[in-house]
């Protein structure tokens, strides 16, 4: 198959869980090529098409850093493509990370997505789950309350005041639009800015305050959903506990968390349970769930990760199972004859 992974910029990628699936990818012989969401041409006159990169013909990466950096040389092969040449594009670009300056970039991947789908183009995630989810901290709202710490989203001082009261004095606050932990704060009664943190948060939107877990002393778990379902390989789940830094009560690997091996718990079991028929339903094919204990505190929908350190934990790197599973979508798209949508290959199970 052909195969397009849409991500910020080639520039700023790294080693991680896009270019582990393009490894992969490329070691299971398909044609993998990589596009930033400023590398869409539209013409009215003709299929949407992209300006794509692919590493050198003949080259042969053995891991994710040599494929990366193959792709970054000088020999890297630039080439034109349609929407007619193209089996799947995969959407891993992450609106969260784009720099000031580049707001237009922060649809635009799902916006093209859209357009691809009409084209008659796998799109992973559906472009239009993606496009519902694409605050993906709103879409865990819609996800059952037994399952949520307490929360509310506001840009009231007030209300959030309130908020600290009720739940004894000790939230977490955090932008409604944020990815990888950042501009996240413990609010507890020894801290004396609140005013300045919430001043600071809303100039980035909307904020969550969020009831505080005591057990978020000890990590939180990312677990990776495929089709609704836990990502097994070899018997093992994708599992993998995070536990932040000395005196850092954020777990995120991005602000130098530790990664270490977790058991899969009937908690997290009841949690997927009651997460994974709306993650069907909505055409959502990779999810990373992050879980406290019996609470799940953030649904990830715009390219999760976690892949690139699954086997430091002793587990499989998992990019085989959901390469896999995207060649047999491919598959099944082909005799299916356009009878099915793409909303249900994505999560479709073979």
């Amino acid at each position: 198959m052909k195969i397009c992974f849409v991500i910020n910029g080639l520039e700023t990628e790294g080693p991680k869980t896009s270019v582990y699936l393009m490894t992969k990818a490329h070691k299971r012989g398909h044609e993998v090529f990589v596009a930033s969401v400023g590398d869409f041409s539209f013409s009215s006159s003709a299929p949407l098409a992209m300006h794509c990169v692919a590493i050198p013909e003949g080259s042969d990466p053995k891991n994710a850093e040599e494929f990366l950096n193959a792709l970054k040389s000088e020999d890297a092969r630039k080439l034109r493509l349609s929407a007619k040449e193209l089996d799947v594009i995969f959407l891993r670009n992450n609106p969260t990370e784009e720099e000031a300056g580049r707001e237009w970039a922060e649809h635009a991947g799902v916006a093209f997505g859209r357009m691809m789908q009409r084209e008659d183009v796998l799109v992973l995630n559906d472009a239009f789950a993606l496009s519902h989810a694409f605050i993906d901290k709103l879409y865990f709202e819609e996800l059952p309350e037994e399952i949520k710490p307490a929360s509310i989203i506001t840009r009231s001082l007030d209300e959030i005041m309130e908020f600290y009261e009720k739940y004894n004095k000790k939230i977490v606050l955090k932008p409604l639009e944020g990815s990888g932990g950042q501009d996240v704060y413990l609010i507890d009664e020894n801290e004396k800015n609140i005013n300045q943190i919430t001043t600071a948060l809303k100039q980035q939107g909307y904020i969550i305050a969020q009831e505080f877990l005591p057990a978020v002393k000890d990590g939180d778990v990312r677990v990776l959903l495929m089709n609704g379902q836990v990502l097994m390989e070899d018997g093992k789940h994708a599992v993998v506990r995070r536990k932040g830094s000395e005196g850092e009560f954020r777990s995120n690997l991005a602000l130098g968390g530790s990664a270490d091996y977790s058991e899969f718990t009937e908690d997290m079991k009841r949690i997927i349970e009651l997460t994974s028929p709306k993650l069907i339903k909505d055409g959502l094919f990779l999810v990373g769930l992050d879980i406290v204990e019996d609470k799940l505190i953030e649904i990830n929908v715009l390219s999760p990760g976690g892949l690139e350190v699954m086997e430091s934990v002793g587990l499989p790197d998992f990019t085989t199972s959901i390469i896999e599973s995207i060649e047999k979508k491919v598959e099944y798209k082909k005799m299916s004859d356009g009878q099915i949508t793409n909303k249900e290959l994505a999560t479709m199970v073979f």
